[in-house]
């Protein structure tokens, strides 16, 4: 942490420090993350070069809108400051700029107030992608929205899932810090226990222990942001073949029949997602030329590694996404190809004379080739 200004809440810091750092500083504060991922153990830089988003996206926009300045470390040894006002041509790149126009090394961001570290959440039960739409539409007004829907039902129970929105409580409380987590998963699960059939028990069981329609409840925003940040090497029950992430997000002109086609083509693959994530996005501009949001709905999946089926679904998943004018999520993609890329992000080529000689990617030069 390199300097706060508790009044107006404006912390700068170094761009290794992590989300967590800042909400163990903030916090006891009276200050919170404008924007934050479902996971606190994201740095800074980690945050601005991905520019992530959040379940107040549709309200708050990315990590990149609360960004209000950045140093730039090129490897010529030239130094920039980046604002909206100064070098702003550097800061659009930078923010979505996937780490490759030069070295974060500090950056201001903006924080916004909090009395309390008590979310004021809902949750309803909803069966269809129809009714998913209208608790968002009729939800907006909360600050945080997202929904949990499970991917493996079929029948009268396809597309069920749980949409869960809340907001900061205005009941003012002592923000104390949060206590560390020592909670580990302790070892790698054997393949065969993470399948269609497991995943299909834990949905149901996940699904039906919410016993009423809809809930309402004081909760504390650690389990709201980041449930699975509770259990460390969580990563470990999809055994040591590890995980492949999907996120895209698909215009709201073709978003229901798109998203109800994926999650069809997902049942009929055999495979299983229990991390499956559904949220509507806003509209609300983000300062990065290459930032992955825009109006639409967005899915997000992670699905466990299995020899010759997980990379042809997340590839067919892709195809999908591209026909229908939406695009894939370069931080959590393996597999996307050059021309999607391109096709995604037609302005590739201008934010391509901004990326650093010297730094590169595995996945920079997948897309370029």
């Amino acid at each position: 942490m390199l300097a706060f200004d508790g009044k107006r809440g404006v912390l700068c810091c170094e761009a290794g420090v992590t989300l967590g750092e800042i909400l163990a500083f903030a916090v006891p504060r009276g200050w919170f993350l404008p924007v934050t991922p479902g996971t606190k153990f994201v740095t800074v830089g980690g945050a601005i070069a991905n520019d992530v988003h959040g379940k107040n996206h549709h309200v708050a926009g990315t990590f990149g809108r609360h960004v209000r300045q950045l140093g730039l470390l090129r490897s010529d040894g030239s130094h920039r400051i980046c604002s909206g006002v100064e070098n702003s041509d550097w800061f659009a790149a930078t923010i979505s700029g996937l780490g490759l126009t030069g070295l974060i090394h500090w950056a201001e961001i903006q924080l916004k107030p909090l009395v309390s570290r008590k979310i004021k959440y809902e949750a309803t039960k909803f069966h269809g992608l129809e009714e998913f739409l209208a608790l968002s539409e009729a939800n907006r007004h909360h600050e945080y929205t997202v929904s949990w829907i499970d991917c493996v039902a079929r029948g009268k129970n396809a597309a069920r899932g749980i949409f869960m929105c809340g907001d900061h409580s205005e009941a003012v409380a002592a923000c104390a810090p949060s206590r560390e987590k020592t909670i580990r998963f302790p070892f790698d699960l054997p393949a065969i226990a993470l399948n269609r059939a497991t995943v299909g028990l834990f949905n149901t069981l996940y699904f039906h222990k919410q016993t009423s329609k809809t809930v309402a409840k004081l909760v504390d925003y650690e389990p709201f942001f980041y449930p699975l940040d509770a259990i460390l090497h969580w990563n470990r029950m999809y055994g040591k073949e590890g995980l492949l992430q999907f996120q895209c997000v698909v215009p709201h002109e073709n978003g229901l029949p798109a998203i109800a086609e994926m999650l069809k083509t997902i049942t009929d693959s055999g495979m299983a997602s229990f991390l499956a994530v559904l949220k509507v996005c806003g509209g609300v501009p983000s300062p990065g030329m290459m930032s992955f949001p825009k109006p639409g709905i967005t899915l997000a999946l992670d699905f466990p590694i299995r020899e010759g089926r997980t990379f042809a679904l997340v590839d067919r998943l892709g195809e999908m996404t591209e026909a229908v004018g939406g695009r894939l999520y370069p931080a959590k993609d393996a597999r996307m190809r050059g021309s999607q890329f391109r096709n995604f992000y037609p302005q590739w080529e201008e934010f391509s004379k901004y990326v650093d000689p010297r730094f590169s990617s595995n996945f920079w030069r997948r897309v370029m080739e």
